[in-house]
């Protein structure tokens, strides 16, 4: 059995008398958006996987399949004023900060109607408007433009605060005891959030550092740092929201690892040849859907048909999207040099 299985059904488990509270603060209106968006990104994901495969994509793609809770759980607990800044797996972090899916798609494409003008692709689609700074493919990079932007906050006396998204391979990289140093000493509003999806590229967690959690790693900065079940929407709403309170009021950083896992390889090129298959069907027992699904109809706040019905209509969305996209033009030699900037 993978690491951390038995953790985030016996340590990491939220408790019964939290989850009843959260689901009774949440309104039915809040909890049906958290599990449309976690519906639209699963199919965002699939729809994406089949473009690629149909040769319709240039150049490569990092899938978030399994790992929908993260971002939306997440971004559930901020106000649409707030901020984020992701990484190369950052559809799902796009899709629940309030994204037109179908601008999402025609980006993805490579069309010049896409948010970047086709010109990002799949890892660096970033949207301003609604608060969404974007993506980098450099890894550990936005973990330092994070503390500057919550720096930036900070200046302003801003009441606004920043979602920094990461993988657990940035956490072995410089910038990222650099960034959580400067933001602790200097009480940055940033929350550092590690989607843990168990490997950076082909290397485990296990194998690359000798703490069992990420997030332990934040009393070395003294400041908070809590490990929750990534995969548990609730569990990751939950421990944010705390963290963007904590954030808000001028106390500082928070470091929350939401431990989940990556169905699909590190990106289309990846063979897979460094965990079984026994190990993904083990973890894809922990459906975030699924799971959030269930929690729902088990409180009686959604009926199953209610649920299907939020299911289909994600489905059908996420579809029409790219059927959109699909026919937008190509960006025209004409404005290729538009918007590219040197020095």
């Amino acid at each position: 059995m993978p690491k951390h299985v038995d953790n985030i059904q016996q340590n990491l488990k939220l408790d019964d008398k939290t989850k009843k509270r959260l689901l009774k603060e949440l309104s039915p209106e809040k909890l049906k958006w958290i599990l449309q968006k976690m519906f639209l990104t699963r199919y965002f994901e699939e729809n994406a996987e089949l473009l690629y495969t149909k040769g319709l994509v240039h150049g490569t793609m990092h899938l978030s399949i399994g790992m929908e809770a993260s971002p939306v759980g997440s971004i559930a607990a901020i106000n649409d004023d707030d901020l984020i800044i992701h990484h190369h797996r950052g559809h799902g972090h796009t899709i629940a900060k309030g994204a037109d899916i179908t601008l999402m798609m025609a980006e993805f494409l490579g069309k010049e109607p896409g948010y970047c003008r086709g010109r990002g692709g799949s890892m660096h689609i970033a949207d301003s408007s609604t608060g969404n700074l974007g993506a980098t493919g450099i890894v550990g990079a936005m973990l330092s433009t994070g503390a500057g932007i919550g720096l930036a906050l900070q200046m302003k006396r801003s009441k606004n605060v920043l979602l920094c998204f990461f993988g657990d391979g940035a956490s072995n990289e410089g910038e990222f005891h650099e960034a959580l140093n400067m933001a602790s000493i200097w009480k940055i509003p940033v929350v550092f959030i590690c989607d843990n999806n168990q490997y950076g590229m082909s290397m485990s967690v296990e194998r690359s550092m000798n703490i069992p959690y990420i997030a332990q790693r934040a009393c070395a900065y003294g400041i908070p740092g809590n490990t929750v079940d990534g995969n548990d929407v609730l569990s990751v709403y939950n421990a944010v929201t705390q963290a963007v309170e904590h954030a808000r009021n001028g106390e500082g950083p928070t470091v929350v690892e939401n431990l989940t896992y990556r169905w699909r390889g590190h990106s289309k090129s990846d063979r897979n040849l460094y965990r079984t298959p026994e190990e993904i069907a083990e973890w894809q027992k922990f459906d975030p859907i699924i799971r959030f699904s269930q929690v729902l109809i088990d409180a009686k706040i959604f009926t199953a048909e209610e649920i299907k019905a939020i299911d289909d209509q994600a489905l059908a969305d996420i579809q029409k999207a790219a059927e959109v996209a699909i026919t937008m033009p190509e960006p025209s030699p004409e404005n290729m040099e538009a918007e590219v900037y040197s020095l």
